[in-house]
């Protein structure tokens, strides 16, 4: 495992671009005010061959008995406690604060080591280091992170001490997203498969902000947990935070190899939840349908069977989804969740074997006639599967026009018959083939 090195600092003295500078990429957001950031947020840097993980923390209020921001302070409390190594920014322009000052005293009781970073010195102004040697914690450098300065040297310090980890083994981690709306129970769900508080939970719609992954290993499978935000109606979206949460949420979906969408049971499918099983379709994602707070729903002996009814209804265009009636709240049936991502991740990765696949397709063909268009019959030569996630098949024929969706339907039905792809989509591809003589 990679050695943890955890940023931390009051609110809006550059901590989540000084996070974005060292990883080389727009991961975290950056907003001119407070509180943006909330939840831990992970992502792996490297610094002259020297692999780490970064995490980014929310902007620290000691003394603020608000609830949110004890949540911030409970997460923050974690990633240093986890980590080996902290980086504590502070603003080089604003000078030292009396919240500096707490913030200091808290990572004093750590015993961790502590670099401290005194931010937006963007013309070099080293006079305005001195105060903060008075912190006590650690080394103090200067750094521009808007600019980008300073940055190696930052960074040098910072392997100084790490222990250096090889990295051999090849990774067969699976990837899965929790998606949904806003309040639909994805943070709860997350916590409850972790097993621990690894993500705020309120009955605030929008707490979650960022993509939040977290690694943990269930049953010697290893998996990447990334919780996300709500994804609202784009009219009802606020430009700003919540349109990068958005993106983000989006952006887990396409870098996930198994997606779950979490439902409110006690809601319903409305028409938001089919859009984004229909994003997840669209992107080829296998899946699992996670109805949440079943427990809050009256529920009789056919009760599962009515919510599968609507569903087939609700979704015809991924017939294939694989339900499972959970409550995050009680902990009810979360412990089959990880069994059917396992399962519906095997299927989108499910290879065919030409021989067999051309056997099923003829087949097929003989059992109903592929259709024609002024004299001119559509003819298949033959079938291959190209790849997986999803399992996709290309057709090699005589003309592709003549391949009218509903054939191609049929064909895609037969597939799932025979092979099953339960909880993936799988892609047709029709390519025209010269006719041999």
């Amino acid at each position: 495992m990679k050695p943890l090195v955890a940023i931390v600092g009051r609110p809006n003295v550059g901590k989540s671009t000084l996070f974005n500078r060292i990883v080389g990429k727009k991961v975290s957001i950056v907003e001119d005010f407070e509180g943006v950031t909330r939840d831990r947020l992970y992502c792996d840097a490297e610094w002259c061959g020297f692999n780490f993980t970064l995490i980014d923390t929310g902007g620290l209020e000691i003394k603020s008995e608000d609830k949110m921001w004890r949540h911030i302070r409970e997460q923050a409390r974690i990633a240093v406690e986890i980590a080996e190594e902290v980086i504590f920014v502070v603003d080089g322009k604003a000078g030292m604060t009396a919240n500096d000052m707490e913030v200091a005293d808290f990572l004093r009781t750590s015993k961790k080591p502590v670099i401290v970073a005194v931010n937006k010195l963007d013309n070099n102004e080293q006079e305005n280091l001195y105060d903060f040697y008075s912190l006590g914690v650690g080394d103090v450098i200067g750094i521009s992170a808007e600019q980008s300065k300073g940055i190696g040297d930052l960074l040098d310090a910072v392997i100084e001490n790490l222990p250096k980890v090889e990295d051999n083994q090849q990774d067969d981690t699976i990837n899965v997203a929790i998606v949904g709306k806003p309040n639909a129970g994805k943070s709860s769900l997350t916590n409850k498969l972790l097993g621990y508080e690894r993500v705020i939970v309120s009955d605030i719609a929008g707490t979650t902000r960022d993509a939040i992954d977290t690694a943990f290993e269930w049953n010697g499978q290893k998996f990447n947990i990334i919780d996300t935000a709500g994804i609202r109606k784009k009219s009802a979206v606020d430009e700003g935070v919540e349109q990068y949460s958005v993106l983000r949420s989006l952006a887990a979906i396409r870098r996930a190899d198994v997606v779950l969408i979490v439902i409110d049971a006690a809601e319903g499918m409305s028409e938001q939840d089919i859009k984004i099983c229909g994003y997840v379709h669209e992107q080829g994602k296998p899946s699992v349908i996670v109805m949440n707070k079943w427990d809050a729903v009256e529920k009789d002996t056919y009760t599962v069977n009515t919510f599968n009814k609507k569903m087939q209804g609700d979704l015809k265009f991924m017939d294939y989804f694989v339900p499972v009636y959970v409550s995050a709240l009680t902990g009810q049936r979360v412990d089959k969740i990880l069994s059917l991502a396992l399962e519906v991740y095997a299927e989108a990765t499910k290879r065919v074997a030409t021989g067999v696949l051309n056997d099923v397709i003829t087949d097929a063909i003989i059992a109903v006639e592929p259709p024609s268009h002024n004299g001119k019959k559509l003819k298949v030569y033959y079938v291959t599967q190209s790849g997986v996630c999803p399992p996709t098949f290309v057709f090699f024929v005589n003309d592709a026009k003549l391949m009218h969706f509903s054939y191609q339907r049929y064909l895609e039905n037969t597939l799932r018959k025979t092979f099953e792809f339960k909880g993936t989509p799988i892609k047709l591809i029709v390519r025209n083939r010269k006719e041999e003589v």
